[in-house]
């Protein structure tokens, strides 16, 4: 006679992530005691105040009192992710000691990896300690700043994740993840699990709701619409994709340092002192629309360059964060998927068609880099982020 197995104790965490596009927090509850099939338990989002917003971009420009002021913003961000935290818990019916730790990702105001010394440094305001005291909760936070030391980009850091919920056994899968920035997740066949490389592409929502803010004061470009309503200048578009940023061998990262409103005026004043016109504000955002999507499926050449795969295995594009809800944007990539395979059948999808909505995967991977700190298991991929080896992430603040 069988005896029954007895069920596996819930494994519980919360992942807590605030991207680059300065929207607000996403918090998302995921049971990982089955670590092949994590499941998500529920999800609450927390907008960021527009006050906090003019903050924050303040501090990543460089303002008057920095140290002051961050030190205040990310006690404000500890709080908003606390809230969150208490709204997701009250929504699902949880209580904090069920949870086994956060996984706060903090919100960054500069990244500059590699630079001014042998190391450069990675910013993510959060205060870790206040959090653990709002929630009652243990707190994995300051995921990137290991990788940094070792030699790394400190990102991306969500390719492992996409490899553990995405990757396919007779097909490769290309990964974009659209938040603020854009970054790619090549997983290779199941077979060939040495060939996953990831690498930020540039550009994803940041200059598309920057410009929609200047024009329409609002702060994203809602399914698409304004976008849909211009016309791509293919002129201006070869323009911005001469950034050497694009033709960067990876590993590589950029963030707000790099591209924002000055990055983008330039480039509208060279083009207007060489073609003596402006383009019309709706062709401006239709451009930057074409300028994300081209990017990131530029950014699939280095694959064929830097592992043995290649490209006629790819049978899958999977689109996630905030910009695979732009419909505009994710037109662009089906027609121009279309052009690079004309003779391949490339599936064009979201991660909501994969069974995860577009707006939980982040902070579902900062779950997972929180599970695999407790449980000592390595983070980073070091030929995604260019480290000197696989590295344990994060600090651990207990409750």
């Amino acid at each position: 006679m069988s005896v029954p197995r007895e069920p596996t104790e819930p494994q519980l965490f919360v992942g807590l992530m605030s991207g680059t596009s300065l929207d607000g927090v996403d918090a998302v509850l995921i049971d990982f005691s089955d670590s092949k099939n994590p499941c998500v338990l529920g999800h609450s989002f927390l907008a960021f105040p527009s006050e906090f917003k003019l903050e924050l971009m303040a501090l990543n420009e460089g303002c008057q009192e920095e140290l002051h002021r961050s030190h205040l913003a990310a006690n404000r961000i500890s709080e908003l992710y606390g809230q969150c935290t208490l709204d997701l818990l009250q929504c699902t019916q949880h209580s904090h000691d069920q949870i086994r730790a956060l996984g706060a990702h903090g919100q960054t105001v500069r990244h500059q990896p590699g630079l001014h010394d042998a190391w450069g440094y990675t910013t993510q305001l959060l205060n870790p300690a206040l959090l653990a005291e709002l929630t009652h909760i243990d707190v994995v936070s300051d995921f990137r700043a290991r990788d940094v030391a070792s030699g790394g980009q400190g990102a991306p850091l969500v390719p492992a994740f996409h490899q553990a919920i995405f990757s396919a056994p007779h097909q490769a899968v290309a990964v974009f993840n659209l938040g603020g920035m854009s970054n790619l997740s090549w997983l290779p066949q199941a077979h060939q699990p040495e060939e996953l490389i990831g690498f930020d592409c540039g550009p994803g929502n940041v200059l598309l709701d920057l410009w929609c803010k200047r024009h329409l004061n609002m702060d994203f470009d809602r399914n698409g619409d304004w976008s849909l309503q211009g016309t791509v200048n293919t002129e201006l578009l070869s323009q911005l994709l001469e950034e050497p940023f694009f033709k960067q061998a990876p590993p590589k990262s950029t963030g707000r340092d790099l591209f924002h409103a000055t990055w983008l005026d330039g480039h509208l004043k060279r083009f207007h002192a060489h073609t003596g016109t402006s383009p019309r504000p709706e062709d401006v955002q239709a451009t930057l629309c074409a300028l994300t999507a081209e990017s990131c499926l530029q950014s699939l050449a280095w694959v064929q360059a830097l592992t043995s795969s290649s490209l006629k295995g790819l049978g899958r594009i999977v689109l996630c964060g905030g910009g695979a809800l732009n419909l505009a944007l994710v037109a662009e990539f089906q027609e121009r998927t279309r052009q690079m395979f004309p003779t391949q059948a490339v599936e064009l999808q979201t991660s909501k068609d994969l069974g995860w909505p577009v707006d939980q995967i982040e902070a579902s991977a900062f779950a997972w880099l929180a599970n695999q700190h407790l449980s000592k298991g390595f983070g980073n991929v070091p030929k995604v982020t260019g480290a000197k080896g696989p590295r344990v992430l994060g600090s651990h603040t207990p409750a």
